[in-house]
């Protein structure tokens, strides 16, 4: 053969192996870019399972709740943890959580190595809210907040028994209603509404994994009375939000309106009332709220303590200088609280003591009673004035938001029973309902 073809021929032979060769190099190129591409897929499935911020791949979850005269060394024990380390950890823990207070029902959680048998975690849960969590293996104690969801509740109801009962029937929790009272306390009689009274609140109900673990403040309301409309506008005046009517004067007043959060008036200030318990008619010269034994009392204003002590006739009580010109006073406690001593400085809202039935007294209330300028006086005929309202340099921003809060309360629709219950949202906001 001619050897210039020879030449091409084994030129064309090389060309074609080489060909050959860089195509099976393409393919297992392609292969292994497939297999990568399959096992990068395996790693984005096989994400980290984060559970109370810890990843939990490769750990088994053992989730209960604690039992009846339940510990940590109790709850641990089938879980190889020496007491030593037990011990440690309680002692460890004492400023974050004390294991002490371990209560029954509530929820833990065990996470232990999937290799192994010695738990490495316990998660105790004392409140819907937070979690401690025990690092065991290096005896490690802190506690977190869970995320907290706010979600925007806007809710109307008509009166047809009484404000706790029908505020409570459409959603409403009783700390809410306390809220509602305390703010219209002095401008509504909540003792005689009326059939048909009306009621608009707005407020933030704060979440935890979708159950509810209490609410923010009131942000806006509105009550109708005898026909007679009360919408109570927010608004920030010398760095604090108060509420104002649509004149501009402030509902906020130097006192509560109730010494006990929403409850009922059992005797009122009486010059001639038949005592209970002398058999005789006697001057009432205070206010009776009846509530169960242990209910909270507060006082109604800042003020100083003058004494806090017990009488045959009062039980234990505290009384409170509040100024030159007023004073009240907390009779037939079942306990003074804890600090309450002649000097005291108190503020309002503070809680003084517990409802009870000491002294000259039938069954659990509590007699309240109001100096002024050193004489004795019904307290629900006291007028107290009202703090400032708004200044006139405040009068045109004040009339803007006034505007739009009435807007806001007008969308809101009224519902006289829990099946006909309507809670409007603003939009991308959560509703409860």
């Amino acid at each position: 053969m001619n050897k210039k073809w020879l030449g091409v021929g084994f030129l064309l032979l090389a060309l074609g192996n080489g060909i050959y060769l860089h195509s099976n190099q393409n393919k297992a190129l392609l292969a292994e870019e497939e297999l990568h591409s399959s096992l990068d897929v395996e790693v984005e499935m096989k994400e980290d399972l984060m559970l109370y911020g810890i990843n939990v791949n490769e750990l088994d979850i053992v989730e209960g709740v604690v039992g009846k005269n339940a510990t940590l060394s109790t709850i641990l024990a089938p879980f190889n943890i020496p007491y030593q380390i037990i011990d440690e950890i309680a002692k460890k823990s004492k400023d974050i959580f004390d294991v002490r207070k371990i209560a029954l029902n509530k929820k833990f959680t065990v996470l232990t190595p999937k290799d192994s048998s010695k738990a490495q975690f316990f998660i105790y849960e004392p409140n819907p809210a937070e979690y401690v969590v025990f690092k065991l293996d290096d005896v490690e104690v802190y506690k977190e907040e869970k995320p907290v969801e706010l979600r925007k509740i806007e809710i109307g109801g008509t009166i047809s028994s009484n404000l706790y009962v029908n505020m409570t029937e459409v959603g409403i929790t009783p700390d809410m209603v306390d809220q509602f009272a305390d703010l219209y306390g002095w401008a509504v009689d909540f003792q005689r509404l009326q059939k048909g009274d009306k009621f608009k609140i707005v407020y933030e109900q704060k979440l935890v994994e979708d159950q509810i673990i209490g609410n923010g403040n009131i942000e806006l309301a509105f009550f109708e009375h005898n026909g007679e409309s009360y919408p109570a506008i927010p608004f920030e005046q010398d760095g604090e939000v108060n509420f104002f009517d649509q004149d501009g004067n402030s509902f906020k007043k130097a006192f509560l309106r109730d010494p006990l959060k929403f409850t009922r008036i059992s005797s009122r200030y009486n010059l001639k009332r038949f005592h209970p318990v002398q058999k005789r008619y006697k001057a009432h010269l205070g206010t009776d709220y009846a509530a169960p034994t242990g209910t909270e009392i507060r006082s109604v204003g800042d003020g100083t303590v003058l004494e806090a002590r017990y009488t045959s006739a009062n039980g234990n009580y505290v009384k409170i200088k509040h100024n030159g010109t007023y004073t009240t006073q907390y009779l037939h406690m079942s306990k003074i609280a804890s600090g309450m001593k002649p000097g005291s400085k108190i503020r309002q809202g503070q809680v003084i003591g517990f409802v009870g039935s000491t002294g000259l007294a039938t069954g659990p209330h509590l007699c309240f009673r109001f100096w002024k300028n050193g004489k004795q006086e019904d307290w629900l005929q006291e007028k107290i004035p009202p703090s400032n309202p708004i200044s006139k340099e405040n009068k045109m921003a004040f009339d803007q938001v006034k505007m739009e809060k009435l807007n806001q309360l007008a969308a809101i629709t009224f519902t006289e029973t829990p099946e006909k219950l309507v809670a409007t949202t603003k939009p991308g906001v959560k509703s409860s309902r």
